[in-house]
Parts: C-alpha cells; structure tokens; sequence
C-alpha cells in the first residue's frame, strides 16, 4: 500500500474514532446537566401547578408541580423493556386531567411506577386511581433512542408503546391532546407501584460516557501511533 494511501485510511479511522468520542462527551454532559437541573427541583420541591406540563417553554425542563383532578376512564398506558433490579417489566401511565378554571386544562401522563412481566408477557391490569389531588416531578418523556413503533392496542384495551410520545399516545387514547412533559407522581403518595426519583434507571450514568469518550480517543491515539510506527519501518527499509 502506498504511504500517502496508509496515511489516508489512519486518518479516516482516527477521526471517526475521535467524533465517536466527542459524541460520547457529549451524551456526558447533556446527562450531567439533567441531573444538576433535577436535583435542585427536588431539594426545593416547591410545587408550581400541573399547568406546567403544557407549557411549551418548559418542554425539556424539570419542575415540581401538584393540583387537584381526577384520572381519566381511559386505558391505561404501558411503557416496554423497563427493567428494575434487573428484572423486565413495564412502567405504568394514566392520563389525569388538571381542574381549571377557565378554559379545559391539557391532560398529562402521570407514571404510576413499575410492575413486573411474567414469562408469557401477560400485561399486567392497572386500576383507574381514586385520587383527586396528585403531586411529583414533571420531566419530559423518557427518550425513545432509535425505537419508533405505533402504540399497539392490546386485548384488554391497554395501549403498549416502546416509545413514550404524547402526540402518538393521545392520537392511540382518541384524545386532541397530551402535555409535553409527564408526572412522576411522588414514590410517598400511597397509590400506585414500585416507583423512585432516579432519572436515569435504563440508560448509562455520565461516568460511563466518560469511560466510553476515554476509550475511542485512546483508539484514535492507537492508530495514529501505528501508522507512525509502520511508516518509519517503511522508511528504514528502503534504506
């Protein structure tokens, strides 16, 4: 292979390595900056009202709100491939609609916790609460990645999605609408399941993307150092 062409191919590799590590420092800092936000929400859990979630200017932000309403007769909502534990299970949603008064409030989620899959996948049923007040931390949806699939009616009326998207759920529930941001209800409100604050419970904590930015940097080095080294036996050889 000639030097120029060897150079070229180190070159591309390298980079490529080095942007896949860039992305990484990235994907680190955004979760960073997530947990800074929602950890002084939750030290001062001041509750602003659940009109909150619809605000359009908030849609990425993290507040803790709270009011009076009621869950709506809807089907219930099941988020797939949510593990705690590291058991597979499902996270559970109910569609609560705000008291206004003036015009009619935006309905939102609110995520009533965790319940376990058994072997066959039987979908657990989760009751309409009776509860007319509800308080938590409002946060946008959790983030669908690469998965994109419809909402899937299931026989008993549940909606199963693998991708938490409000639009998509409101359009499955036959509803004009769903707030932008969901409610975690508060793990001490006695109602619903197995439940936390933790904002990052399926997916990689900062310090990984730190270790994983670390090693395709060093990859990087690698090759560059490899291609020195066969560059300079190059050299010696033909002399």
């Amino acid at each position: 292979m000639p030097l120029w062409a060897g150079w070229t191919l180190a070159l591309v590799v390298a980079t490529l390595f080095a942007g896949l590590g860039s992305w990484q420092l990235q994907r680190m800092h955004a979760k960073q900056a997530l947990l800074d936000a929602s950890a002084q929400v939750l030290e001062q859990r001041s509750a602003g009202p659940l009109a909150l979630a619809a605000d359009p200017s908030r849609a990425r932000g993290y507040d803790w709100a709270g009011g009076s309403g009621r869950f709506a007769p809807l089907p219930a909502v099941l988020l797939d491939n949510q593990n705690r534990d590291g058991q597979p299970g499902v996270r559970a949603y109910r569609v609560f609609v705000p008291e206004a008064a003036g015009a009619a409030a935006t309905p939102l989620l609110v995520e009533l916790g965790w319940l376990p899959l058994p072997g066959d996948r039987r979908m657990p049923q989760v009751p309409v609460p009776e509860v007319a007040h509800i308080e938590g931390l409002l946060l946008p949806p959790p983030s669908a990645g690469l998965l994109r699939a419809a909402p899937a009616r299931q026989a008993d009326g549940t909606v199963l999605v693998v991708a938490l998207e409000p639009a998509a759920v409101a359009a499955a529930l036959a509803l004009p609408a769903l707030a932008p941001r969901v409610l975690r209800a508060d793990p001490d409100l006695a109602l619903g399941y197995a439940r936390d604050l933790e904002l990052l419970p399926n997916t990689l904590p900062p310090q990984k993307h730190l270790g994983y930015a670390v090693q395709w940097f060093a990859l990087a080095t690698a090759v560059l150092v490899v291609a020195l080294v066969l560059t300079l036996r190059q050299r010696r050889s033909r002399r």
